[in-house]
């Protein structure tokens, strides 16, 4: 049977609070989860586009093919998620690639085993209202910009855009809004100016005419004429030791989510609409197709990392994150290619 698990963000945080009362420091579950085929992944946000491959996998029944059983869990931002990995919550990840470089820093080893995206897929959005006098990132300075979270890849590349513009950190005003609605009233509301999101959120705010499109990220090259170079996202990461010691596990996760980049590769957007939950079509069934067509050129077809992907998130980070700045970071320990070229 091919069921999917259907968790709500309420349930969601139930089963975080239950689990992070019986999680023992950085072992907990994670440290004995997977030998029985049961495998816990926090998504940063699981009706986002750019995390679209998790719950499609699940969708196409490719994880109970391989003959694991995955709970998808959600937070909304993707620093959240890591939170969960760390404390020994869950097993995985799907968020962005570039917090196992912050984690690294931190002390914590944690890997990118299946590259899902070599763009963000990000869009800084700007209300019509703020339009006028925000239009372009030397235009952050003064303003009060959404992310999903304090910490989050959003917060990331939004203090990377102002610095490489000229604009400081303390200069502007990040503020945690989440994604989908809770963002869209921050815009309405006019909380925030402008800020960094993802689709199906971004088509809904252009089809609402709330705003439009500032910086573009959803292809390789948006991100390279942003970021200079492919950026990396969107990732299964696990904590290493847990890699080493269920690379099984590990190699049928990758078999699945590369089965699932292939054929997103050989199918439409509408018909990749089709496979997903009807529920993450908020704005209605054409707006989503649309949302997913605009977001899949940041997707890989393979899995694999970009050759130059990680050095480019490195140069990023560096250029704002204190903690990066000075530091020395292996970048050949952020990611493994091991387990995805074997799915072949």
């Amino acid at each position: 049977m091919r069921t999917p698990v259907k968790i709500s963000a309420a349930a969601a945080a139930a089963m975080l609070a239950l689990t992070s009362l019986t999680a023992c420091g950085g072992g907990g579950s994670a440290a004995t989860g997977g030998k029985d085929g049961k495998i816990k992944i926090m998504v940063g946000g699981l009706d986002k586009v750019i995390y679209l491959p998790a719950r499609l996998t699940q969708q196409l029944g490719y994880f109970e093919d391989e003959g694991i059983h995955v709970t998808l869990l959600t937070e909304p931002a993707g620093v959240q998620a890591t939170t969960s990995l760390v404390s020994g919550d869950v097993q995985g990840v799907v968020g962005f690639y570039d917090h196992t470089l912050d984690l690294q820093v931190k002390g914590k080893q944690v890997e990118s085993v299946v590259q899902l995206a070599h763009a963000p897929g990000e869009v800084e959005v700007v209300s019509n209202k703020a339009a006028g006098d925000l239009t372009s990132a030397k235009d952050f300075k003064g303003k009060k910009l959404g992310v999903t979270g304090l910490g989050s890849s959003t917060d990331f590349l939004t203090k990377y855009l102002a610095v490489k513009n000229g604009v400081q950190t303390n200069e502007f005003t990040p503020v945690a809004v989440g994604a989908g609605q809770t963002f869209i009233s921050a815009i309405q509301q006019g909380s925030i100016q402008g800020g960094m999101t993802t689709d199906p959120t971004v088509a809904q705010i252009v089809d609402k005419k709330l705003g439009k499109v500032l910086i573009d990220m959803r292809t390789p090259e948006g991100s390279k004429q942003a970021l200079g170079g492919p950026y990396p996202s969107s990732s299964l990461y696990m904590n290493t030791d847990w890699v080493n010691s269920h690379k099984k596990e590990v190699q049928k996760l990758a078999n699945a989510l590369v089965k699932t980049l292939k054929w997103m590769s050989t199918h439409t957007a509408e018909q990749i609409a089709a496979k997903m939950p009807s529920d993450y079509a908020q704005g209605g069934k054409e707006l989503y197709a649309q949302a997913i067509k605009d977001t899949l050129p940041m997707f890989t077809k393979d899995g694999v990392m970009p050759a130059d992907g990680p050095a480019t998130v490195e140069r990023v980070l560096k250029a704002f994150n204190p903690n990066l700045k000075n530091a020395t970071v292996d970048l050949k320990k952020t990611y493994t290619t091991e387990f995805v070229k074997k799915s072949g």
